[in-house]
């Protein structure tokens, strides 16, 4: 039976979590409706690739630079202060609409701080998860904040297309306002418990060592490495081609807001029926077969979505529904086959090191798909990372490293393990 969390005054957790949970839902929903009006914009008023990839790339580094230092930070205040900046840049770059004097690089200023405070809202949340909530009862909040995920996914872009019918850009920024506040009212009286902090040199020593650790361990293991490369030619590619999304539905489909809306749902329904299906059907008794044909199944996605005809825009909506429904089959056994084949106390390493290289890739992407894409066409980074990805999961089959990463002790070399690592 669960037990009733509570911090100092006896409040009940459920009372206290769902408080703070629902404002930061509300929160998320702005955000995303923001994110996709301010997208739209850029891409009406420009029709710029390089513009979209660079609007990607600015609102991504802070995550990527700052998200692996900062996530020991539980604070509700930091919660408080990230929060209050970002409704305080949004209401100004409201104020610039409504003025008419909002240019190219108050969005691209406004993205940025708003990706910058969200890395440290988004850790601080996150870590302050497990210090309201009773440990029973994580399982059960997981599943929601998935169910949000998943449901947002769906709702956000087709709701950001019907505001921006009804609404100028710095109405749907106001409601991005008023959001916020309701994410920073109940941080304002609810407190958050502080976990033991470790002493801050020790922190940084330790991220050095885990890195270093997971790198080596990486090399030692080929099956391991080659998933590492092809992580790192996902990011590299299908990030920065779906950044261009808008600019592919209204110059080659000749859609509006409401079709990219359309569109964007289609992969959140996608995501979330992948994921029913993963679980229902369970995949193949080899795991990371599934997760190869799926990978091999989000190329073929993608490439129906850049080869479809200007007048078959249902077709590539069904392209990107395949996207999601493959990216679910493929990362949901490929994290299992990390969680079932490496030791436990590398297993954060290597999730840490595929994150941060992974994630260095995408900017990198970005930053030379928008000048391709400009030059070469809207489609030329689509069928690049559609074919990149359908030669990735099928040479994967055929690869017995890859294959028998999951067989007992087909494992990293001895002296490659952490108890080999040596002293800093």
């Amino acid at each position: 039976m669960a037990t009733q969390f509570s911090v100092n005054d006896g409040t009940p957790w459920k009372a206290r979590f769902f408080t703070i949970w629902g404002g930061q839902a509300l929160s998320i929903l702005g955000s995303q409706l923001v994110q996709f009006a301010l997208i739209w914009h850029l891409t009406v008023s420009t029709g710029s690739a390089t513009v979209l990839a660079t609007a990607s790339l600015v609102g991504m580094l802070p995550g990527v630079v700052l998200g692996p230092l900062v996530g020991t930070l539980v604070d509700r205040w930091i919660m408080l202060l990230a929060d209050s900046l970002i409704a305080l840049v949004t209401l100004g770059l409201a104020v610039l609409f409504a003025l008419d004097a909002a240019a190219i690089w108050h969005i691209y200023a406004v993205m940025f701080i708003r990706s910058l405070a969200g890395a440290f809202h988004g850790n601080a949340m996150t870590a302050s998860t497990s210090l309201l909530v009773p440990v029973e009862e994580l399982t059960r909040v997981q599943g929601l904040n998935q169910m949000l995920s998943g449901g947002l996914n769906v709702i956000a872009a087709p709701l950001g297309a019907l505001l921006l019918e009804l609404l100028p850009l710095q109405g749907i920024l106001l409601i991005d306002v008023f959001t916020a506040l309701t994410a920073i009212l109940p941080l304002v009286f609810i407190q958050i418990p502080q976990p033991e902090r470790m002493a801050q040199n020790k922190t940084r020593a330790t991220v050095w060592q885990d890195f270093r650790a997971g790198f080596r361990y990486m090399l030692g293991w080929p099956g391991l490495l080659i998933i590492g490369l092809m992580t790192v030619g996902i990011n590299f590619t299908i990030i920065p081609a779906f950044s261009l999304l808008p600019l592919l539905v209204r110059d080659h489909f000749g859609g509006g807001a409401l079709e990219l809306g359309w569109m964007e749902s289609a992969m959140g329904v996608g995501i979330i029926g992948g994921g029913v299906l993963l679980g229902v059907w369970g995949g193949f008794k080899r795991r990371i077969a599934t997760s190869m044909l799926g990978l091999a199944g989000l190329g073929a996605g993608t490439l129906l979505l850049a080869l479809a005809p200007a007048g078959a825009l249902p077709l590539a909506i069904g392209g990107t529904l395949l996207v999601g429904v493959m990216n679910s089959l493929t990362m949901g056994p490929f994290m299992a086959v990390i969680q079932s084949s490496v030791e436990p106390d590398m297993q954060a390493r290597i999730f840490s090191l595929m994150g941060s290289i992974g994630g260095g890739m995408a900017p990198l992407g970005l930053l030379i798909a928008g000048p391709v894409a400009d030059r070469a066409g809207l489609h030329t980074w689509f069928l690049l990372g559609g074919v990149l990805c359908v030669l990735m999961g099928l040479a994967g089959l055929f690869i017995p490293t890859v294959m028998n990463i999951e067989a007992k002790g087909n494992v990293a070399p001895e002296h490659l393990r952490p108890e080999a690592e040596p002293a800093a």
